[in-house]
């Protein structure tokens, strides 16, 4: 046996999968008879359900993330985009970072290669819109609010400071409840450091397409969130599309219209554009045909799991597993084995899961929670939301340093500063450039 394992994507699936796979092929991979490569654009795995906490600034935004290198020694990282994937001749196109793509051979492959913001064509959303799927995002996002606090706050014109004082949220799921709840929270703790601005003249606009908010918690606790994000001041409207944002003009279907000058996109996602570059075969979706073992229907050495995957729920048959954290880490698991069966000519195992329940922070000590049908709210929900992911943040490093950001959070003031310059960091040397020259 001379195999060589290629995971496309280093995200959930491809650090679990990598990750039991190193630990089970120990001998294997020692012995040269197994190679183990995984390739993506960064060097790192981002732990998604922190990125609000992180954008809140109640967590290091390193402290969220995994460095592969340092988990996987015994695995080949390679960064770079797959552009391509040939099954047929068993090659990937490899883009690097810089110089000219490559080939890259296999004899597994894995696709892991997770899931995009799925965006509309809505004039204007180029101007203002930013996701919330990375770690880039979350701190340019908790940057551009306390940049347009001290905008707000230094200005004269009442227009400027209502536009730069507006924020708009677009979907109601996890990433857009909780990114809103927690940017909420932080900058309304962050008004207490200036003279002209109170809570309430921060507007907050939540807009829903459907007509429930975190329908992954039931409707109960759906019901009461809502409840809870209008007490707040926090402005819902339901059933309700965008229809313009062009220069920062935001026109709704309900017929209001508002100038804003940030716009945060959470309106669903897609498979990775490399799904529908390859032979692989796709559904009805766009997605990697899976099957309940977690290969690809009809195809011999192909693997998928995560969000680029449509994996049958084979406890309710019909419907394909949600595309969450929850369901790409038991993936993993069961994926890392069927690889290893598959090596050994073994029969491989269905994917089988029982549903746990769903947890939700809505900023500081506020959360909803409903699991193993218990329904939680309040200060008991936002820490089961803590205790839950941090049992899933990989490595005993990154746990350590999470619960070190907690601790330290409940006996010093959250910082309020804007470091948006970080974005731009040549502005101010070129300016002196230009300085010199006049």
């Amino acid at each position: 046996m001379n195999q060589h394992i290629l995971i496309v994507g280093g995200g959930y699936v491809g650090l679990y999968t990598a990750l039991r796979l190193q630990r089970k092929l120990h001998s294997e991979l020692r012995s040269g008879q197994v190679r183990i490569t995984i390739i993506d654009p960064q060097s790192y795995m981002t732990y998604q359900p922190f990125l609000p906490e992180a954008a809140a600034g109640n967590l290091s935004p390193r402290h969220l993330v995994a460095p592969l290198r340092r988990i996987l020694p015994k695995v080949q990282i390679l960064n770079g985009r797959v552009t391509k994937v040939n099954h047929a001749g068993r090659t990937v196109t490899l883009q690097p970072a810089e110089g000219a793509p490559r080939e890259v051979s296999y004899d597994v492959i894995v696709m892991a290669a997770g899931s995009i913001s799925r965006t509309l064509p809505i004039p204007g959303l180029t101007d203002i819109g930013i996701g919330f799927k990375t770690v880039g995002e979350a701190i340019a996002l908790r940057n551009r609010v306390l940049h347009l606090l001290d905008v707000a706050e230094s200005t004269e014109d009442p227009e400027v400071r209502r536009r730069a004082l507006t924020f708009v949220v677009v979907g109601a799921g996890f990433a857009g409840v909780e990114a809103l709840a927690e940017l909420e929270d932080m900058a309304k703790h962050s008004t207490r450091y200036y003279r002209n601005i109170k809570p309430s003249d921060i507007r907050w606009v939540l807009v829903e397409a459907t007509n429930r908010v975190l329908p992954e918690v039931g409707p109960e606790m759906g019901k009461w969130t809502l409840e809870q994000l209008r007490e707040r001041g926090i402005e819902v409207k339901l059933d309700t599309r965008l229809e313009s944002c062009v220069d920062g003009h935001v026109v709704l279907s309900d017929g209001s219209e508002f100038d804003a000058e940030t716009l945060v996109w959470t309106a669903g996602v897609k498979p990775s554009p490399v799904v529908a570059d390859s032979d692989l075969p796709l559904d009805e979706r766009g997605r990697l045909k899976a099957t309940t073992t977690l290969a690809l229907a009809g195809t011999r050495d192909a693997f998928a799991a995560g969000d680029a995957a449509g994996v049958p729920d084979v406890t309710n048959p019909g419907q394909y597993c949600a595309p969450n954290a929850q369901h790409a880490v038991r993936q993993a698991k069961v994926l890392a084995d069927n690889i290893i069966r598959h090596l050994r000519g073994q029969q491989l195992v269905d994917y089988r899961h029982k549903y746990v329940g769903s947890v939700a922070g809505l900023g500081l000590h506020q959360g909803v929670a409903n699991v193993y049908g218990v329904k939680l709210r309040g200060f008991p929900a936002w820490f089961m939301h803590r205790t839950y992911h941090l049992s899933r943040v990989p490595t005993l490093n990154r746990k350590v340093r999470v619960v070190v950001d907690w601790t330290l959070a409940l006996f010093f003031k959250r910082e309020t500063i804007s470091l948006g310059e970080m974005e731009h960091p040549r502005d101010g040397f070129r300016a002196a450039v230009e300085t010199t020259r006049r």
